[in-house]
């Protein structure tokens, strides 16, 4: 299997259809922990901490990274990072949980449809990679 920066480097280009689309599109299976009217969370299939879920809008709508980012995505990006909190909540994370968003290949982004990761239920080290 690829390392995360291999996969980072191989990455489909941004704006092609990704893996996360068939997701929401339930073209392919996820175990989802938790969904509303925007967002979509589910078990990462290759967890780096005992709980790794991955949250992702519904709608991409040119949101393929963070740096993509324009002023009207502003609701959508707290709502990421709110819905990430119930999540950990949801999972029994009340020591404390890391919220990572890779952008771009030198972030390691292996996925062009923005995503948080929330990783928990381990002690956590500083600095990260």
């Amino acid at each position: 299997m690829a390392s995360e920066k291999e996969a980072a480097l191989a990455a489909v280009p941004p704006g092609a259809p990704t893996i996360f689309d068939k997701i929401i599109n339930k073209e392919i299976p996820a175990n989802v922990v938790y969904e509303d009217e925007k967002v979509l969370a589910f078990r990462d299939i290759a967890p780096q901490a005992p709980t790794h879920i991955l949250i992702i809008p519904k709608v991409k709508d040119g949101l393929t990274g963070l740096s993509k980012a324009e002023e009207r995505n502003i609701e959508i990006l707290g709502h990421l990072l709110y819905s990430a909190k119930l999540v950990a909540k949801q999972e029994g994370l009340e020591d404390g949980f890391r919220v990572v968003i890779n952008d771009g290949p030198q972030g390691c982004q292996s996925v062009y449809h923005i995503h948080v990761h929330l990783l928990g239920g381990c002690q956590m080290n500083w600095p990260p990679g």
